[in-house]
Parts: structure tokens; C-alpha cells; sequence
């Protein structure tokens, strides 16, 4: 591998993750991208420096035995510039406590908030020899705002936040972290926000209203911003942050 940007990324085969790929591919990182499926249509534009592993984040079992293989210490072995990017995420279940099945809750916990804590404390004993180590969380609004029918969604993307500002706290001077809202994306995610009954989730219509009316950022245009961001000087000043307010 020839390229000194080594990056990370979880979720690349759709919406904001299959655009954040493209992004750091196109700012000379070489990426690593884990999911449960491939991104084939990416592979073949960027032979030889898209690796992707097939992997399930709700799976720790299998998140911990890959993460104590060889595959990511080789892989950011030599890099100037470790990045890693938690973008992989799962709005639910989605309703009242009442109707969460515990299973779901689990599952939804192990994507959103085990996963990538896991391989954040992972990638940062792996680079320990690069200079320059930058984790990003993709965070929410939800984070920051609650939601009514979307508790395990809006908690589990304030574990992010929070863990970003207990890590920035550490004072390692080669780690930079970030938990970063994306905006209102254009997304799958989306379109199961607009699909859920008004029982479940009572301000669908708010969401309905964006999509109707044009305010839904495509995801090409937050990866850029999220990118960008990320190889910035200004990276990681503060522990959250959100696209719409970077210039």
C-alpha cells in the first residue's frame, strides 16, 4: 500500500457510508471498510486500495476474534495518518419502551455503541507508531435532542458523544476524536424514518415534511463535509460537532 492515509470505515456499502468511501478514496486514503456485505460497484473503481472485510457489528464475538487477527495492525502498519471512521449504525427499534424487543435493543446496542468503541480502542493500540490518529463517530441530532419512540436510537448516539468527550480528555497528543452530526441525510435511513406508523413514531410528519420539501442533504454532499472535517486542521478542537455549522 503506497498510500501514508490509512482509513477505517464500518457501513460502506449504502447512503453516507458508500459516500464517505468515496470521499477518503478520493483524498488519497487507502480504506478498510467493514460491513456485511461488499460494495462491489466501489471495489472495481478503486482496485488495490478498497479492503473490505464481511463482517456483522451486532456479532462481538466475531468483532473481538477479528479484532485480535493481524488484518488491522497490517493494514495501518507504516501509515503517517491512521483514520477511523464509525459510521455503521441502526435507528431500531423503533417505538415505546413497552414495544422494544429485548433482542432488538441488543442488537441495535452492539452496533451503535459496542462496535465502535470496540474498534476505536482497537485502531488506536495499532497506530500507535502514527503520528497522527483521527476517529470520527457519526453522531445525530437524536444525540443531542430526544425523540419520543426513538430512546435506543437517541441513547445510543449520546454514548458516542459522551465517549468523545471523555477520550479528548486523556491528553493523548496523537489522537485526535470527534463525534460528528452529519445533518439530515438523504438516506435508507430516512426513508424507514417515513415508513414508521405514527403510533411508533409521532413526529414522522416533521420528516415528511423534509423530504417533501427538498431540505434532505445528499449523502455525497455530508461525506465531503464529514471528510473534509476530518482531514482538517480544526479536527477534533471539540469533542462534537455538526456538519452545518462548518464552514
Amino acid at each position: 500500500m503506497s498510500s501514508q492515509i490509512r482509513a477505517i470505515l464500518t457501513g460502506h456499502t449504502r447512503g453516507l457510508g458508500a459516500a464517505l468511501a468515496e470521499a477518503l478514496l478520493a483524498q488519497g486514503a487507502d480504506v478498510l471498510a467493514i460491513s456485511r456485505k461488499r460494495n462491489d460497484e466501489l471495489a472495481a473503481r478503486h482496485p488495490g486500495r478498497l479492503h473490505e472485510i464481511e463482517l456483522d457489528l451486532a456479532d462481538l464475538p466475531k468483532l473481538t476474534e477479528w479484532l485480535s487477527g493481524e488484518t488491522l495492525s497490517g493494514f495501518v502498519s507504516g501509515a503517517a495518518r491512521v483514520l477511523l471512521v464509525n459510521n455503521a449504525g441502526m435507528l431500531a427499534p423503533v417505538g415505546s419502551l413497552a414495544d422494544q424487543e429485548p433482542a432488538a435493543v441488543a442488537r441495535a446496542v452492539s452496533v451503535n455503541v459496542a462496535a465502535p468503541l470496540m474498534l476505536a480502542a482497537a485502531v488506536v493500540q495499532a497506530s500507535a507508531q502514527a503520528t497522527d490518529t483521527r476517529i470520527v463517530h457519526v453522531s445525530s441530532g437524536a444525540a443531542r435532542n430526544a425523540y419520543p419512540g426513538w430512546s435506543i436510537y437517541c441513547a445510543t448516539k449520546a454514548a458516542l458523544d459522551h465517549h468523545a468527550r471523555a477520550v479528548a480528555l486523556d491528553g493523548n497528543r496523537a489522537l485526535r476524536i470527534c463525534s460528528v452530526a452529519p445533518g439530515v441525510v438523504d438516506t435508507d435511513m430516512q426513508a424507514e424514518i417515513r415508513s414508521t406508523g405514527l403510533d411508533r413514531f409521532p413526529m414522522r410528519e416533521r420528516f415528511d415534511a423534509l423530504k417533501r420539501d427538498g431540505q434532505l442533504a445528499t449523502p455525497e454532499e455530508s461525506a465531503r463535509k464529514v471528510a473534509d472535517y476530518l482531514l482538517s486542521e480544526a479536527f477534533g478542537d471539540t469533542p462534537t460537532a455538526d456538519v452545518r455549522d462548518l464552514n
